[in-house]
């Protein structure tokens, strides 16, 4: 029987070519979508999960309470040491401090290679190891990183460095500050951790590397550093996070005590908090979740419609079977034994688009998904059963009840296939995903152009940051001159850096010698007196501070003036001290407010001080028309000055740029699946055209012989579709809204949601649309009347 039943579905699929073809075109577009939403998902989800106890392991972080609550994914450099001593809650503890951007030296004879390690490198306590699951292949499992100046890497690291050669013992210098012997090689890293440094140094190395202020220092955070530890079973967070108030009673005092909190963040959690540090949004994988949902409901949809539609032509098949005895049931699963033949096709076909796709896909996230065979096997047969009965019920059912006189007679009609009433709401349904998407493609793109190319207060364009190994006073002079006259540089400044920037430091206020600190922090950036000229910033009070080495003087933004209720004149020549009342200066002048994040984050209080030990960018703003020259002349010069260093330079557009990373990634995926919503929707509506055009052969034909021209047969068609793409858009619209609406308040600074947008939905919905059924209709409407009327 089942054999039989597959035997007759391939034929009928045979002999039906646009049909099938059709329909499998449409059904292998949504679930390969649904396959690579499938891996993005899964890869996403296993980020951090893979560690031995991973239940137990958690992140410290920090939590400042003031005027509203602030997460920080980082603690004080002394916080997790105080923390192991005082606490028997963990059976591990470890402390690992990353710094980003770091040169590796190698010298062997008089060879010198130099690598520039963007992720750089983590110092780290050994017990970090033990809490986390990265295999060690060469070393002393027990002994490694216990005494200064030693290092792990991974094999990625040591075969870049040393090929095939054993890397124990081998020595590189960091930095030109410290050598470092190498004892140990990692396991490569797995791509699903957001541990990126590959190179560990022993923890015992950072006063030499960093400094000794560091070690005891409760009051910074420096966003590298960050704690680990492993909870003894049984033990809870919250007791853990409650016990941590006697870290705060013991190492603060006064106002501290009620602003400093540490928590902790569970480390598979690490990967989805966008406000600690994390790479994803779990908002942004339930909205890739519904898509790829609608997307495999937009194909069952079509496959319906189209099913439905072909109903009539085969009543006279399913007549003669009922005559000869066949039952409901099995022309039931006559059908689904067709729609499992239609999704078998399609679902081979999904698998090799979405092979073809993923290289894209790692392109687009910087990943290596691979497909987890195992996973994608179980969720390939279900969804396969999904559409099969998802598809194939409703059309089978119809076909099934078909009463075998009238379908003997010829006198079945729309209305016994389900009419139009029930394809209106699937192309209704069909074209409500679609704008939906189209809609919510029109509005990021709008948010990421206006996020580009608004007003940052600064000149983003034509400036060049080239970073400064060396707080060197003589060197830093002499390259400024030499810079200076390079013939299409502009201005040259010495800043920490640029106005716009992920690296941001924040610390109290006290203002105007008052009693007690402001209730507020504020954004502080190093910078010389170029600063404000290099990049373009606006003064509306006071003036710029003055050059030279001793100067105190300060500048502020509008919104530190307006956080003290004051106008800008009346900061000007008051007393600031900050950074815990240890650098103290005199307000000089107001700065115009500029952006100094991305426009997902406020303006912040902010001031520009020429603290000159804390420089460590060169921004010099160009000419770009004769930028090739230029920037050659400045790589010659800077490694002229800095001959044992690694010369790179980056533009600040560029980095800026880097802040909607995400949101572009968003945007392409959400273009390329309303691409796919709208082809899967057009094919749909070929299809449906192309078998309306077939039952209205004779009808055509008697128009035209009574004198109706072209245009009026285009309407007969299209009225009908316009209708519903009318109703489809008023679903869409408020679905539309609200989905974007909170896409967008993740934005403080952000487009609103105009009338134009829906405007350009719907007239693109509109065109697209018309377009499909104007070809087909249009080969209606040209035939010749006379044949028409003829065959039938």
């Amino acid at each position: 029987m089942i054999k039989n039943y597959i035997k007759i579905a391939w034929r009928n699929l045979v002999r039906n070519k646009a049909y099938a073809t059709i329909s499998v075109i449409g059904l292998a577009l949504g679930v390969a979508c649904g396959v690579l939403i499938f891996t993005l998902i899964t890869y996403h989800l296993s980020f951090d999960t893979f560690h031995k106890d991973k239940d137990r392991i958690y992140r410290f972080y920090t939590e400042f309470h003031d005027q509203g609550v602030d997460r920080v994914g980082a603690i004080p450099q002394p916080m997790a040491k105080g923390y192991r001593n005082d606490f028997a809650f963990s059976e591990k503890t470890a402390r690992y401090i990353s710094f980003n951007k770091t040169l590796i030296t190698l010298t062997r004879g008089n060879e010198v290679k130099k690598f520039g390690e963007d992720d750089g490198v983590a110092f780290v306590e050994p017990d970090y190891f033990d809490i986390l699951n990265f295999p060690l292949l060469k070393g002393d499992r027990k002994t490694i990183l216990t005494n200064p100046n030693e290092a792990v890497v991974t094999e990625k690291m040591a075969h870049k460095y040393f090929g095939n050669d054993n890397p124990i013992g081998r020595v590189f210098k960091l930095d030109n500050n410290i050598n470092v012997t190498i004892t140990g090689v990692l396991q490569d890293l797995p791509n699903n951790t957001d541990q990126k440094q590959q190179i560990f140094i022993s923890y015992a190395s950072m006063e030499a590397y960093a400094g000794k202020d560091r070690e005891n220092n409760w009051g910074g955070v420096y966003s590298g550093c960050q704690g680990f530890t492993r909870l003894k079973p049984g033990v809870t967070k919250a007791q853990v996070e409650t016990a941590m108030l006697q870290l705060i009673k013991k190492n603060y005092t006064g106002r501290d005590l009620q602003v400093w909190r540490f928590k902790l963040q569970p480390i598979a959690e690490m990967h989805f908090d966008r406000e600690l540090g994390g790479y994803a949004d779990k908002s942004y994988l339930w909205a890739l979740f519904f898509i790829g949902v609608f997307l495999i409901i937009t194909a069952s949809v079509n496959f319906v419609n189209l099913a439905t539609a072909q109903a009539l032509n085969r009543s006279k098949e399913v007549g003669i079977r009922k005559v000869l005895g066949s039952q409901p049931f099995q022309l039931f699963w006559q059908f689904i034994a067709e729609t499992a033949i239609i999704s078998i096709i399609a679902v081979g076909v999904a698998i090799g688009l979405s092979e073809i796709a993923l290289p894209a896909l790692n392109n687009l996230f910087h990943a290596q998904m691979i497909f987890n065979w195992p996973q994608l096997s179980v969720f390939i047969v279900l969804i396969t059963i999904v559409v099969v009965f998802l598809s194939g019920s409703y059309p089978g059912l119809v076909l099934a009840r078909f009463q075998p006189i009238k379908a003997l007679k010829s006198k079945l009609s729309q209305k016994d296939v389900g009419g139009f009433s029930l394809r209106r709401i699937l192309v209704v349904t069909q074209f409500t995903i679609s704008q939906v998407l189209i809609i919510g493609t029109i509005i990021v793109v709008s948010q990421l152009h206006y996020s580009q190319t608004a007003d940052l207060g600064f000149n983003k364009n034509a400036v060049v940051l080239v970073p400064l190994p060396q707080n060197d006073k003589v060197k830093m002079s002499t390259m400024r001159n030499r810079i200076t006259e390079i013939k299409g540089v502009e201005n040259v400044s010495y800043c920490a850096n640029a106005p716009a920037s992920r690296s941001n430091s924040n610390t109290g206020i006290q203002y105007d010698n008052r009693a007690e600190d402001e209730h507020w922090s504020i954004n502080t950036k190093q910078a010389d007196e170029n600063y404000i000229s290099t990049f373009g910033i606006k003064l509306i009070a006071g003036r710029n501070f003055f050059k030279g080495d001793s100067v105190k003087e300060l500048l502020v933004n509008e919104t530190f003036v307006s956080k003290l209720h004051l106008k800008p004149q009346d900061v000007i020549g008051k007393q600031m001290a900050i950074n815990g009342r240890d650098y103290k200066g005199t307000i000089v002048g107001v700065m115009k407010d500029f952006y100094n994040y991305s426009f997902h984050s406020e303006i912040s209080p902010l001031c520009v001080m020429p603290n000159y030990q804390g420089l460590s960018t060169v921004a010099i703003k160009i000419d770009m028309r004769n930028a090739k020259e230029t920037l050659a002349q400045i790589d010659k010069i800077w490694n002229q000055t800095f001959p044992e260093e690694l010369y790179s330079y980056q533009f600040l557009d560029d980095t800026i740029a880097h802040f909607y990373e995400m949101d572009r990634i968003l945007l392409t995926l959400v273009e390329a699946f309303a691409g796919i919503a709208i082809i899967i929707g057009c094919l749909g509506l070929y299809g449906l055209v192309s078998f309306m055009a077939v039952r209205k052969t004779k009808e055509i034909g008697v128009r035209k012989v009574l004198g109706a021209n072209i245009s009026s047969i285009l309407w007969l068609f299209g009225k009908e579709f316009s209708i519903l793409l009318l109703i489809a858009f008023v679903i869409a619209a408020p679905l539309a809204w609200w989905a974007m609406h909170n896409y967008l308040k993740d934005f403080q600074y952000r487009i609103s949601i105009g009338p134009q947008i829906f405007v350009i939905s719907i007239l693109s919905s509109f065109i697209i649309a018309w377009i499909t059924v104007g070809y087909r209709a249009a080969m209606a409407a040209l035939a010749n009347p006379v044949k028409s009327l003829r065959s039938e």
